[in-house]
């Protein structure tokens, strides 16, 4: 698909560029989205989830993630006083269809959505023999697919288990932060399929983002902290039995 002469006269020259960029498949090279501008991090407030699997159809719709495997997904965890060290975690189907009715007992049952945490030291970055993994000025870490070797380095390397070699392209394949709608404005798929607003799209160099806020009122945490990845998705109100 080619832009007419007809569509360039219409389109202001900026616009014309950022028409181009987007044919092209390259939205972060449009003039109106600066790389360095932005980084972009993930918020999920725990007590707001309640399991219904929105987001990961809504993440599986978008991105064409195979049946069987998951770019987001939601754990289920029941902690009681006498498995606070391991609680019973179910993720049937990754959470996609929702989750079967818990037991009254005296234990607490609560959803943990679960994603790529786009690492500012990421260890998959770090593993990729041909640099097909990598982290851009933006903060969000992608797989060029053009150069992958489907080694599964990366997918070993990932702590939070996040990334999976696909079924038939034979190459890693993760969370993208749905990187072609947030380079046009947009939010994420799950974020905008969560009909709690337990997912936000945060972009932490925008002083104006809430996300600023909320991290000084609020008990924000990542996952697996030890790992010292720099992880950038926060969860607010994260159980100390998730792991």
């Amino acid at each position: 698909m080619k832009i007419t002469r007809r569509q360039m006269l219409v389109l202001l020259p900026a616009a014309a560029v950022a028409w181009e960029s987007l044919l092209a498949g390259t939205p972060e090279s449009s003039p109106n989205y600066k790389m360095t501008e932005h980084w972009w991090g993930m918020l999920i407030d725990i007590p707001k989830c309640i399991g219904c699997g929105n987001c990961v159809r809504a993440c599986q719709a978008e991105n064409d993630v195979p049946d069987g495997y998951f770019r987001t997904w939601i754990e289920r965890y029941h902690v009681t006083d006498s498995n606070l060290e391991n609680p019973e975690v179910i993720s049937p189907d990754g959470g996609k269809l929702g989750f079967p009715v818990a037991k009254e007992d005296s234990g607490k049952y609560f959803f943990v959505p679960k994603m790529c945490n786009h690492c500012a030291d990421s260890p998959c970055t770090q593993v990729c023999p041909v640099g097909a993994t990598f982290i851009g000025p933006d903060g969000v870490v992608l797989v060029d697919q053009k150069y992958c070797l489907g080694c599964a380095y990366c997918v070993q390397a990932c702590p939070y288990g996040c990334r999976y070699i696909h079924p038939t392209k034979k190459v890693a394949d993760k969370c993208t932060l749905c990187y072609h709608r947030i380079t046009k404005g947009l939010t994420t798929a799950c974020c905008e399929a969560c009909p709690t607003g337990a997912r936000q799209l945060v972009d932490l160099k925008n002083p104006n983002d809430p996300i600023h806020a909320f991290l000084k009122t609020h008990a924000v945490q990542v996952l697996k902290p030890q790992m010292a990845t720099g992880a950038k998705a926060f969860y607010n109100e994260l159980d100390g039995s998730v792991r």
